[in-house]
């Protein structure tokens, strides 16, 4: 019998040649004002060329006030489309499709630019946990959004790419509204979960009346929230329960495919589930301190011995054993209600999991990050029969805390032979003469 992992899957009008999917995951490798640049390009053919059937874009904000860090490529203005088509076009050589995911931060920013200083939200309730403040949007300017995420949706299709993600997870915007964790409104988009539900939906409606529905369209979603992993007494948040209807709804104003995640703010003990290196993120927490309320007060904590163990260990015990398919129950639970191809997001990097979890029906398609970050060709390494790769990823985190300051890459040194080395690997992907050449 076949390999299942390589089999094709069919989305309704989109085809991928295999069911391993690199999720949304990129460092700050374009320009301030939002364009792409060729080190984009060189990052997403590693991917492709190792072997993946397709690739969800990072966040790709819809606005600049959506942008969670400066040198993230967007895609807020027609002149964007000409870069995102050829990045489309040189991950296309590899026979890898390429989805844009589309974004908003809102409240949720990491490093806010110079333009918009003020954030926008479901709510005027700074986060709990870095206190990242904001202001409860108007009925127009949920307009305004709505019609930015058509018209970048409207762009990706022009470019040639071969669908569009909303990024409805982990805290960003579209989450700030389906929380009832965070989502405090009294008007037409809060209360009951088909108003808090309202937000994304005219969302939806903007890109189908805009790209029609041929164009693949599909939807990342924190399937549970567990919003109280950190702070004690804020509420839980969304349960499985809550994020199954609101997944027959997308169904059924036809949305292709659903992503499965969970957490409502990031990073969070279950997303990306693994460590917190915690000397890591108070050198880059830093940077971070005028961002919010908290950040101050919690880089203090952190550069504290003892209170930085004590945050580190908490951490580690909402997290969980489970590492490799944490969300794998959730995604199993989304799959038995709707009809659509259901990708399941959490660390996988061993081929019997990914095996066993289609087989047995609780996922259609992985997404991986980090394990792809650790080994691009960790395709390829399947294809030839091994079961794991031979250094795989240890689930760290440094990658993702540096991030933030640094180009993205394994910063784990173990997996290296020598400091240099770790660098030289870091730094392969500015290194342009190998975008030009299959």
């Amino acid at each position: 019998m076949p390999d299942i992992i390589f089999q094709p899957l069919k989305f309704r009008n989109l085809e991928i040649k295999n069911r391993l999917i690199r999720s949304n995951v990129s460092g700050r490798f374009d320009n301030y004002d939002g364009s792409g640049s060729p080190v984009r390009i060189n990052w997403e053919r590693n991917f492709a060329r190792g072997g993946v059937g397709a690739i969800i874009s990072s966040f790709v904000p819809v606005h600049c006030r959506g942008r969670i860090l400066p040198n993230y490529a967007m895609i807020d203005a027609d002149d964007k489309i000409p870069f995102w088509r050829e990045l489309g076009e040189r991950v296309h050589e590899f026979d890898c499709k390429f989805i844009l995911q589309l974004s908003h931060g809102g409240r949720q920013r990491d490093i806010a630019g110079i333009e918009y200083p003020d954030s926008w939200s479901s709510t005027s309730k700074p986060d709990p946990l870095h206190g990242f403040e904001c202001t409860a949007m108007t009925g127009n300017q949920i307009a305004e959004v709505v019609q930015q995420f058509g018209q970048a949706a409207q762009r990706a299709q022009a470019a040639g790419l071969d669908g569009v993600e909303l990024h409805g997870a982990n805290g960003y915007l579209i989450t700030q509204f389906l929380s009832s964790a965070i989502n405090d409104r009294t008007d037409g988009y809060g209360g009951a979960l088909e108003n808090r539900a309202r937000f994304l939906l005219e969302i939806v409606r903007s890109i189908r009346q805009r790209c029609g529905r041929e164009f693949h369209l599909q939807m990342k979603i924190s399937a549970t929230e567990n919003n109280n992993a950190m702070v004690p007494g804020e509420p839980r948040g969304n349960t499985i329960e809550d994020a199954v209807k609101v997944c027959k709804w997308l169904e059924a104003e036809g949305v292709d495919a659903i992503h499965v995640s969970s957490g409502s703010f990031f990073p969070h003990p279950r997303n990306p589930a693994g460590d917190l290196p915690v000397d890591d993120f108070v050198r880059i927490y830093g940077s971070m301190i005028s961002s919010g309320r908290s950040t101050f007060r919690n880089y203090l904590l952190l550069r504290n011995d003892l209170t930085g163990r004590l945050f580190h260990d908490q951490w580690v015990k909402r997290r969980g054993d489970v590492i490799e398919g944490l969300n794998l129950p959730d995604a199993a639970a989304i799959r038995n209600a709707v009809s659509i191809p259901v990708i399941c997001t959490g660390g996988f990097q061993t081929a019997s999991v990914i095996r066993d979890a289609i087989a047995s029906a609780q996922c259609d398609a992985v997404s991986m990050a980090r394990p792809l970050i650790a080994n691009p060709d960790l395709p390829r390494m399947f294809e030839r029969g091994l079961d794991r790769p031979p250094v795989p990823c240890t689930y760290c985190n440094k990658c993702l805390v540096n991030a933030v300051a640094n180009p993205l890459g394994c910063y784990d040194e173990t997996r290296f032979t020598t400091r240099e080395a770790m660098v030289r690997s870091i730094l392969s992907v500015f290194d342009l003469s190998s975008a030009k050449t299959a």
